[in-house]
């Protein structure tokens, strides 16, 4: 199976332009022979804290919001499922929401951030509780938003939970996050025997300097892809399903 990392710049509070951006990823690939492509925290909406919090409905979403059309379309023609993430709704209150559409461009689930951080709890965004797990082509896969990649209680359940591989949309700038990117993912793999993939920004995201560095690493702690700090799609093939 062939799973990918979208690294692209966010466009800020422009949900349209970055759902077209999206969908034009999961067509690409398709054609370079992916079957999941993840993309970055608040990809649909750029890193905007304060700004999603008060636009409510105008910048969160739910998984059939319209204006993620383009992007279940994309995954429907192109034959490929896409974990998008998002500013969800809750009654509690906004959500930092990971929502994953199927091959037939369906919504297999959805998983809010557990572990938000102080200043997305400040801005008004609230933890979810789910376990966010879902399978495609007899793969079991557990998903994590930035941060709940620091929690590695987070992996251990999804390991025990028979997962394969666990998906970090996320956030990380230059300086502390490159080295937290060089460290806290290769653990996360080896400590628990499972395929980790990052999808992380390009260029400026909210207020910071994206650091880049989408990529994968496999159950011995070792790259197996990565991207550099520029737009790309990263594609790593895995020997599973």
């Amino acid at each position: 199976m062939i799973i990918a990392a979208a690294q692209f710049s966010a466009r800020p509070y422009d949900i349209g332009a970055n759902a077209a951006r999206m969908a034009s990823y999961v067509t690409e690939a398709g054609a370079r022979g992916a079957s999941l492509v993840v993309f970055a925290e608040l990809a649909a909406t750029g890193y905007e804290l304060d700004a999603i919090v008060a636009g409510q409905d105008r910048m969160t979403m739910e998984p059939e919001d319209p204006r993620l059309a383009p992007v279940r379309e994309a995954c429907r023609a192109a034959g490929v499922a896409a974990v998008v993430n998002c500013a969800g709704r809750s009654a509690a209150g906004p959500t930092i929401s990971s929502f994953v559409y199927g091959p037939d461009g369906a919504p297999l689930t959805r998983y809010d951030k557990a572990c938000v951080t102080d200043q997305e709890r400040a801005a008004g965004f609230v933890p979810g509780s789910g376990a966010g797990r879902f399978t495609l082509g007899g793969v079991a896969f557990g998903l994590l938003v930035c941060f709940d990649a620091h929690f590695p209680e987070l992996t251990a359940r999804a390991a025990a939970d028979g997962c394969h591989v666990q998906l970090a949309s996320s956030l990380y700038g230059r300086g502390n996050g490159e080295e937290e990117v060089r460290t806290v993912f290769p653990a996360l793999a080896k400590d628990h025997g499972m395929y980790v993939l990052l999808a992380n920004h390009a260029g400026q995201a909210g207020p910071y300097e994206s650091c880049g560095r989408s990529g994968v690493w496999g159950p011995d702690g070792r790259p197996v892809a990565a991207a550099w700090e520029g737009e790309e799609l990263v594609l790593a093939e895995l020997p599973l399903g």
